[in-house]
């Protein structure tokens, strides 16, 4: 991964840019670590009167004899970073099989200042970030660190020389809620930048042929699916459970986070006790789950309904504004071994069909699949990263490309089992529609791939417009031997 200042990459492709803040985010808890009493800790500071005091304070030496064990090395506004923030970074970034060769110190630092900056101005616009949100993420981070002590907490604390688990979870929370300042302020800078038709096609004339772009192979890829039927017997025994869970709530006062740990099938949440943050205007969860969330009063339970997961029930714990922070419980029906081999059954049909041509593939889906999303489009998959329909074959699943790397270009698989983190069990069929071998950019072929390219350009103008103005109307303080770094950006004011 190449660590650049000069360019600002991470934050113009915010995918990319998500996947170092996390990195740097989950490596965080290094990146400023408790000074013991010879020097004075400081991790944020309101004034630039006590900035500089600070500083003093952390720069000296307040016994004879002591040795320092950190310093300052930099002050964005609010926000410090410490000369031990770069080398642990370095170290933690290498644990994660990061080539830190790839880029310098002085291009770490500067984008570790980078990262205070968004921070800092995020505050300034009153950016707000969700705190049960941040709470959620510090808890799915600790159950990722205990895999490493083999679930010991004491051993973890040792691990990361922590005094205790809320100290642990406390500067764990600060790292995190910073890291999402920054990538809030990110957006905000860059969320209403938008490209025409004619600015893409300036674009990519005002790019020489010789240094035009090489777009690897690409395939379409079809799929129909079956999925086992549920009985209405064992929806109806569902639906009953969680009656009877909502009742020994409301009734007996039974706790509904219990309810959650012990019997929830949303595996992803039971660590938390089934918390989730709906916001309405920005949607998250399917459609279903949220219209009964937004439905609900404070202190209310749902009834129990159905989503493409199975059956749920909502307590809505708390609203604040726009959003609404929910408990829920998850129970799937079971699929009975009989179900299970008559979709078999079915799916093997179809595909009998299929090769002896009696159907197309696009007739096929329609006709036979249980995928919604993609059955009236011919079994079309979508690729989630362009939202079109070509996958290149570099940047494939691992288990799609598994799944049709033999497959010539119409042929029809062998029938698939599937069985997702839910243990929910389909059958799939799965056909490469068509292929496109790697080539030069060519404008009209690969007019939205250009747009992409052309649109982060744009976006990455706009983001040096704006850290150009706010390092210049932001106090910032550069010492030691960073100061000897050759920035891109006007760090040290000159």
């Amino acid at each position: 991964m190449q660590l650049r200042t000069n360019n600002l990459k991470f934050i113009i492709n915010l995918k990319e840019a998500f996947f170092l803040s996390f990195i740097l985010c989950v490596n965080g808890v290094f990146a400023q670590e408790i000074i013991p009493d010879e020097v004075v800790e400081v991790k944020e500071v309101a004034e630039t009167k006590e900035v500089e005091e600070t500083i003093r304070a952390i720069d000296s030496v307040v016994s004879p004899g002591a040795r320092k064990i950190d310093g300052v090395a930099a002050v964005i506004g609010d926000y410090i970073v410490l000369e031990s923030d770069v080398d642990n970074t370095v170290l933690q970034l290498k644990a994660q099989g990061v080539n830190t060769d790839d880029f310098t110190e002085c291009e770490l630092f500067g984008k570790l200042l980078e990262d205070k900056l968004y921070s800092h101005q995020a505050i300034q616009d009153s950016i707000v970030v969700n705190d049960m949100e941040i709470y959620s993420f510090v808890d799915q981070q600790i159950q990722q660190f205990l895999q490493q002590t083999n679930g010991s907490m004491d051993a973890l604390l040792k691990l990361y020389n922590k005094e205790d688990e809320k100290s642990f979870r406390d500067e764990m929370f600060e790292i995190n809620k910073n890291q999402k300042l920054a990538q809030e302020m990110q957006q905000k800078i860059v969320a209403d930048i938008e490209i025409t038709p004619e600015e893409v096609r300036d674009f990519f004339n005002g790019i020489p042929e010789d240094e035009r772009p090489t777009f690897g192979t690409e395939l379409r890829v079809a799929q129909i699916v079956v999925e086992p039927e549920v009985t209405e017997e064992e929806k109806q025994k569902v639906i009953d459970r969680l009656k009877e869970m909502k009742a020994d709530v409301i009734e007996n006062g039974a706790s509904f986070r219990s309810k959650v740990v012990l019997y929830t099938d949303d595996a992803a949440s039971r660590s938390n006790g089934g918390l989730y943050t709906l916001n309405r205007k920005q949607p998250k969860m399917v459609k279903e789950f949220r219209q009964v969330a937004f439905s609900l009063k404070e202190g209310e339970i749902s009834d129990p309904f159905p989503t493409e997961y199975g059956y749920h029930i909502i307590y809505l714990e708390k609203i604040r504004g726009q959003e609404y922070d929910v408990r829920h419980v998850l129970l799937m029906p079971k699929v009975s071994d009989e179900e299970i081999k008559k979709a078999k059954e079915k799916i093997d049909k179809v595909r009998e069909e299929l090769v002896s041509g009696e159907i197309t593939f696009a007739e096929a889906a329609k006709k036979y699949s249980d995928e919604k999303e993609t059955k009236y489009d011919g079994g079309q998959l979508i690729n989630g990263q362009t939202q079109d329909y070509n996958f290149e074959l570099t940047k494939m699943d691992t288990e799609l490309y598994g799944q049709i790397q033999n497959l010539k270009d119409e042929e029809i698989s062998l029938v698939l089992k599937d069985q997702d983190r839910t243990g929910k069990i389909k059958f799939k069929l799965l056909m490469v529609s068509d292929r496109v071998d790697e080539h030069v950019a060519n404008y009209a072929q690969d007019y939205l791939k250009i747009k992409e390219i052309a649109l982060d350009e744009k976006r990455l103008r706009a983001i040096e417009k704006w850290q150009k103005e706010t390092i210049s109307d932001t106090y910032i303080k550069i010492s030691g031997d960073y100061r000897d770094c050759e920035f891109a950006s006007n760090w040290l004011k000159k």
